[in-house]
């Protein structure tokens, strides 16, 4: 599968597995999502997890079934499981080919940077513009970091710029929303958990859009 198919993946067999296909992932469950993908946890890892969280689920008696899976931070545990599990078996790979062609990229980055401009962050826009595409599209690794490193200063500025009120209701929310899950989680996924909710609230509320190849 491919990595940068990363997101819609997830959210696929997720609902797939649940066997909702309308059924909507919320704001916790992208950021979750981002956190497993800026991990480093693997796909596949993600997909098997979420296979033996539910199999598990199904086994148990009805009576513990009356509340449905509605979130895929259920899931954590079997994916930390299936991504050790797949650590220790799994050979080095070469690495893919470039998914999509230079021109989606090309267009990618130039209305992301008129989005920016249009809100006034004109540094932000000129860095995307700087960038050498021709040369950094043969090493995709290099231009993700590159975008990651631009889009992770421009978070910087909006939490430094956020208020405390607003701060205060985004880590409101997110502890509302994970206390049911917070013991299937390690410490480390919590806490990239509430860095990437967080960062996902502060570029909605501000109307920006994500940076990386991942969301192409």
């Amino acid at each position: 599968m491919n990595y940068f198919n990363y997101f819609t993946e997830v959210e696929e067999h997720f609902q797939r597995v649940r066997g909702t296909g309308l059924f909507l992932l919320s704001p916790l469950d992208w950021a979750f999502i981002d956190a497993l993908k800026n991990g480093g946890i693997p796909l596949e890892a993600v997909l098997r997890g979420i296979d033996v969280a539910f199999e598990k689920w199904r086994k148990r008696p009805a009576r513990a079934r009356i509340h449905m899976v509605n979130s895929l931070a259920y899931c954590a545990q079997a994916i930390t499981a299936e991504a050790q599990a797949m650590a220790n078996a799994a050979p080095a790979t070469k690495p893919a080919a470039a998914p999509f062609p230079i021109d989606d990229v090309r267009a990618f980055l130039t209305k992301n940077a008129e989005a920016l401009r249009k809100a006034g962050h004109e540094e932000t826009a000129a860095s995307l513009e700087s960038l050498d595409l021709d040369t950094l599209y043969a090493d995709l690794e290099q231009l993700v970091q590159r975008l990651t490193a631009i889009e992770e200063k421009m978070i910087a500025r909006l939490r430094a710029s956020a208020s405390d009120d607003q701060l205060f209701e985004a880590r409101r929310e997110l502890d509302r929303e994970l206390k049911p899950y917070r013991g299937k989680m390690t410490t480390e996924q919590l806490a990239m958990l509430e860095k990437k909710f967080l960062e996902r609230r502060l570029l909605e509320s501000a109307g920006l859009p994500r940076l990386s190849l991942f969301y192409l």
